[in-house]
């Protein structure tokens, strides 16, 4: 079978680029009309699907057809309303099928105690054997949970499932218990009941998760949003979750869109929707991305972990010349400022920087950059000068309170000597005039405190990220 005869159906052009993490195309449901099904969620612009297996035979069905599409991927797992079905051979089955190159996460398991259709003790061992097939493959979860939620919770805390994460389906808690459930490292997926309604406890969750933690799912056949309740729930409907969760967080469907596909694609491991970005927009203001090189390796650094942002692919293929940039920014005039900050730290590349600095400059923009402050020791010569003709704010990167303990969370190239001649990068943009802040990562290593006391002495404000 052919690239393109996989892919099967386009999405519309402009359609918003969507992830539906669970979904379970292989049932009797759909079996008069499942192509056309796909097709209509590849129309509205679902570029993956995770299709979700709750048994053996689901599970096996669920890799079947993800072999089938590029664009769907399967996880195996058995459900809570079958845990008394496991047995150490049946384990030893779904380990063998969680470890085909189609599968990206275990489950669907977790805990039932509303319907109770298998003893809870043996729901729980079923769990927990689970959680730890997980981890021993390293692969994020797909939970279960309905009226056992303090009891979920407990089990993935006491297995240690944050190691690996995952994602709490059909969200079944309140705000508080999200908030508990980010803090073990687990996403939250909200479906079709967000649309029943405006101001549920399920709308409050939308609003107050954290969006690099929302996860937007169907549960097709099931969970049929509005304004289709009460017939078959279908992937494209994924669209309607969307547009009501961009609503309640006051968005757009777009950036929720990349957003959440950009979650979906860090937790499951799939590949970028999107083509690498040179500028990308965010909070009103555009960032640029033109280089992916850095003198420091940062313990914290997002880039160790995902090659995207927000849903935007920032791993370049090449870097951009200075023409290639401009093309990307389009009309500055947009845009609230324009910022030099994406997956490499921006003065190694000083030439792109100040000339693209100056157009934009030309062009009455506000322009600022993100930097780790070791522009001077990497050009060996103070460049502040140069950037204060071109640039109104510089933002740096403090990342620590002294030098031994920027050496070792940072790793800068330049060892030690790089925490002073980030503070002497510092001075001099105040002295040339430009608008100085800093910022640290709230991380156990840092005093923030400390810190602070260091951005006094330098007499600019201190940003806690």
């Amino acid at each position: 079978m052919s690239q393109s005869e996989r892919s099967g159906a386009d999405s519309e052009p402009g359609s918003p680029l969507l992830t539906d993490t669970h979904v379970h195309l292989n049932l009797k449901a759909y079996r008069k009309d499942r192509p056309e099904v796909i097709a209509r969620a590849r129309g509205a612009g679902v570029a993956f699907m995770v299709n979700v297996g709750f048994d053996l035979a689901t599970s096996r069905a669920s890799i079947e057809l993800a072999e089938e599409h590029e664009f769907m991927r399967a996880s195996v797992g058995l459900h809570p309303h079958s845990a008394s079905d496991l047995t150490d051979d049946l384990l030893a089955q779904l380990s063998e099928l969680a470890s085909h190159s189609e599968v990206v996460a275990v489950g669907e398991t977790g805990l039932d105690y509303y319907r109770d259709l298998s003893p809870r003790d043996d729901q729980k061992w079923a769990f927990r054997r689970q959680i730890r097939l997980a981890r021993e493959l390293l692969l994020p979860l797909i939970v279960h949970n309905r009226d056992a939620l303090d009891d979920c919770l407990a089990i993935l805390e006491d297995e240690g499932a944050s190691e690996v994460g995952g994602v709490m389906h059909c969200f079944p808690g309140d705000a508080a218990y999200a908030e508990r459930v980010v803090e073990l490292g687990f996403h939250i997926g909200i479906g079709g009941p967000v649309t029943y309604s405006a101001r549920g406890r399920l709308a409050r969750v939308a609003e107050a998760v954290p969006l690099d933690r929302l996860l937007l799912e169907t549960d097709a056949p099931w969970l049929t949003p509005e304004p289709h309740r009460g017939g078959r729930n279908e992937p494209s409907y994924v669209t309607l979750v969307a547009e009501r969760i961009a609503k309640i967080r006051g968005m757009s469907v777009e950036d929720l869109a990349r957003a959440t596909t950009g979650n979906s694609t860090r937790l499951f491991g799939l590949p970028p929707t999107a083509e690498p970005s040179i500028a990308y927009e965010m909070w009103g203001n555009l960032y640029l991305n033109i280089t992916n090189q850095c003198t420091n390796n940062c313990s914290f650094c997002i880039r160790n972990q995902t090659d995207t942002l927000w849903g935007y692919n920032l791993k370049l293929r090449t870097e951009p010349t200075v023409d290639e940039t401009m093309a990307a920014i389009g009309d500055a005039g947009r845009y609230r400022e324009m910022v030099f900050c994406g997956y490499g730290e921006p003065t190694m590349r000083l030439d792109v920087l100040l000339e693209v600095g100056r157009r934009l400059k030309a062009q009455g923009a506000r322009v600022r950059v993100d930097t780790n402050g070791q522009g001077n020791i990497i050009w060996n010569r103070n460049i502040v000068p140069e950037l204060a003709d071109v640039v109104d704010a510089v933002s740096v990167s403090l990342n620590a309170q002294d030098a031994e303990t920027y050496n070792r969370v940072c790793g800068s190239r330049f060892g030690v000597a790089a925490y002073e001649h980030v503070l002497a990068f510092v001075r001099e943009s105040v002295k040339a005039g430009l608008d100085v802040s800093v910022s640290v990562v709230d991380i156990p290593e840092i005093d923030i405190e400390a810190a602070r006391g260091v951005a006094r002495d330098l007499g600019v404000p201190l940003r806690v990220r």
